[in-house]
């Protein structure tokens, strides 16, 4: 409570942030993510945010989930800082789509909290994330949202000069350095693109102890021995570590009706995987004679993006638009150095077709789209067979608006098909249907109302259909059912907004059901002939369907303050989400309630803000999950440019940050480590960002 309160009172105090908190966001963003041609936010419903390159450098974690975290209606699988995915509005990784240039990743941090994201925006233009309906175009996978990292290897336009981005930093609680550049050139009507960015951390630094002190008194209940030394260095996170590498170069094509590109990037990552490595039961007296295992994954993923697209000018085809990705994904799961024990191959491929219309007062689009992939998993600890998957999507989406943009009206709708080959439990078909329907209406300038419904039906994905073993990962034994149905959710969405130039009010509610809700519950299955709730000593967990409900929003405030010393910008926003499956069970890894407020403060030369987030407690952790304390995690930014003294274009500034100034124990209720790992503690990070 003191910390609570002496955050609020420096809030109050403050004359704040860096150039990358809310007063910076654009109040009218373009969003290119989506089914229509690139859209004003402000037309849009749902809840958007858009981060450029600026906001990405200041807000940039080790991963995507931690990186957006902050964003309204964000959360994050946290699993170290090796790997997360967001979580949107309550809805996991099964249920948020992370695409790259609008074509998902192609991977397989979909399967295990452990395995990370094939992007994580250390070398991104911009991170665009849809909540709700409007994410709907891209099937039933993104009822929770979409998250679409956009990188510009492939220029649509010829630029004016060629251009640098780079920047670099040193992050005290990783003892460690990141970095990024991004260069563009044009020769005549051929834009070449480069990126190269780099992580090099450490075992990083936590309040305290690992295991948080709602584990170690779960374990005493259970009558099991608390031993520290299995802990590992008191303040250090062990086995935490995170090295990455990633290089990509793309060229494309401009001309005067068009544009036609092609990009490369190659991936490469080692982290640890910290919290403990759970065993089988039989092979425990014999590990406690050996020395101790620091198990970590080395990651490699190319990818091969194609884009193009033709513009007509008086048609009723305005555009076409073509995208597309090849990817080939491997990681190793290794026990110890040079003893590899699990292996996780996809190799694939993702294309979508789109024509963009235009007749009368409606515009919209047409197009399929379509998906081939194959996931290898072999070795000990493989909880999942190799599958194929393919899959075949037709959409239309139109769109009718007046023409003062007082009122329009937009609906769309997607057939898909898609069909799943496993080795060992066979073929598994779905075929589905996703519809929405919404309107908004403008009745001045400075209001807006909107309201958006949408039904979406999803296929289980590979772990639902087809886990069958022990995860090391969740710590349990998973059994998924090859009998299960697809998942039908109906949504609805309500919006308000009001805004002056100046100041920013808005809300949007959402209520959501679900009909055969896949969740992975507390079961029995049937193993040595026998029923039992726990095989080699790991708690059994099995996929299973009922009905859920959900109800949550996002309720944000902003105001720009111009003074004689400094322009002022304050933001707050509030995010909450209930869920209850049948029987009034909790779904199990909700997000609390969350406050976020930052205030900052631009004096041309310095720029200063804070940054504060007020985590409730989530006590309603649902079954097979311990409750998780709340936390007030501040953050201390502190930016001077340097442009103006003749270094760099606008943007080169010299940075300082301090992240979690309080050194507050963080432990997200969205991760399945949260009580083995908590995130780092306080963290000065400094760098310099540099524009050409």
């Amino acid at each position: 409570m003191t910390r609570f309160l002496l955050s609020a009172s420096l809030l109050a105090l403050a004359i704040p942030a860096v150039a990358q908190t809310a007063s910076d966001h654009d109040h009218d963003e373009i969003v290119v993510t989506g089914i229509f041609a690139d859209r004003n936010s402000d037309e849009i419903v749902t809840n958007i945010s858009v981060l450029d390159r600026e906001e990405i450098v200041t807000d940039l974690r080790t991963t995507l989930g931690d990186t957006l975290d902050r964003e309204p209606g964000v959360s994050t699988t946290f699993f170290g800082v090796g790997a997360s995915r967001p979580v949107l509005r309550g809805l996991g990784s099964e249920r948020v789509l992370v695409l790259t240039n609008g074509i998902g990743v192609i991977d397989v941090s979909a399967a295990s909290p452990d395995h990370q994201v094939g992007a994580d925006g250390i070398d991104a233009e911009r991170i665009e994330i849809l909540r709700g309906p409007s994410a709907l175009a891209f099937g039933g996978q993104a009822i929770g949202g979409v998250v679409n990292v956009i990188d510009g290897s492939i220029a649509e336009e010829v630029p004016d000069a060629p251009s640098l981005d780079a920047f670099g930093a040193y992050n005290s609680a990783f003892d460690g350095l990141e970095g990024a550049a991004k260069g563009e050139v044009a020769l005549g009507n051929l834009v070449l693109n480069g990126s190269i960015s780099a992580r090099d951390f450490e075992d990083y630094d936590i309040p305290g102890e690992a295991e948080s002190d709602i584990q170690i008194a779960f374990e005493e209940a259970e009558g099991e021995e608390h031993d520290e030394e299995e802990e590992g260095e008191e303040g250090v996170l062990g086995n935490s570590f995170v090295e990455t590498l990633t290089l990509s170069g793309g060229a494309s094509l401009v001309f005067d009706q068009g544009f036609f590109g092609l990009s490369v990037r190659d991936t490469n990552a080692e982290y640890g995987l910290p919290g403990g490595h759970a065993h089988e039961e039989g092979e425990e007296e014999e590990e406690e004679e050996e020395e101790e295992e620091n198990p970590f994954i080395d990651l490699d993923q190319t990818r091969i993006d194609l884009r193009g697209g033709l513009n007509f000018e008086d048609s009723v085809i305005s555009a076409v638009r073509l995208n597309a990705a090849i990817v080939d994904y491997a990681h190793t799961e290794f026990e110890a150095p040079g003893e590899p024990g699990t292996v996780y191959e996809r190799d694939g491929w993702e294309g979508r077709l789109e024509a963009r219309t235009n007749l009368a007062d409606f515009t919209g689009a047409v197009g399929v789209q379509l998906l081939d992939n194959e996931l290898f998993a072999f070795g000990e600890e493989a909880f999942i067979t190799p599958t194929d998957t393919q899959s075949q999507a037709a959409f239309l989406f139109q769109r009718y608006k007046t023409s003062d943009d007082v009122f329009s009206v937009e609906g769309g709708l997607r057939l898909e098909n898609v069909d799943y080959d496993n080795v060992q439990f066979g073929e598994a078909d779905f075929s589905l249907l996703s519809a929405s329907l919404g309107t908004h209406f403008h009745p001045t300038e400075t209001l807006f109302f909107g309201l958006e419904a949408a039904y979406t039906e999803r296929a289980p994905n590979e772990s639902e259909l087809f886990s069958d073993g022990v995860h090391l990962a969740t710590r349990q034994f998973e059994r998924g059912n090859p009998d299960l149905s697809d998942e039908a959710g109906l949504n609805l969405e309500a919006t308000a907004r009001y805004d002056t130039g100046n100041a920013r009010i808005g809300a949007n509610i959402f209520v959501t059901n679900f009909d055969d809700f896949i969740a992975l519950l507390p079961g029995q299955v049937e193993f040595e002939d026998a029923i039992t709730d726990e095989v080699e000593g790991f708690p059994v967990f099995v996929f299973s369907q009922s009905n859920a409900d959900f109800f949550g929003g996002e309720i944000y405030a902003e105001t720009d303050i111009d003074t004689d010393f400094a322009e002022i910008g304050l933001r707050a926003s509030v995010d909450f989400v209930d869920g209850e499956l049948e029987n009034d069970i909790n779904v199990p890894l909700l997000p609390p309630v969350t406050f976020n407020l930052s205030a900052d403060a631009d004096f041309g030369l310095l720029t200063a803000g804070i940054d504060a987030t007020f985590a409730g407690e989530q006590n309603d952790p649902g079954p097979g999950q311990l409750p998780t304390d709340g936390y007030t995690e501040v953050d201390l930014k502190l930016a001077a440019d340097v442009s103006d003294f003749g270094f760099g274009a606008e943007g080169t500034h010299l940075f300082l940050q301090i992240r979690n100034l309080f050194d507050e124990e963080i432990r997200y209720a969205t991760s399945t480590l949260k009580d083995f790992a908590p995130a780092p503690g306080r963290n000065v990070r400094a760098g310099l960002r540099v524009a050409f």
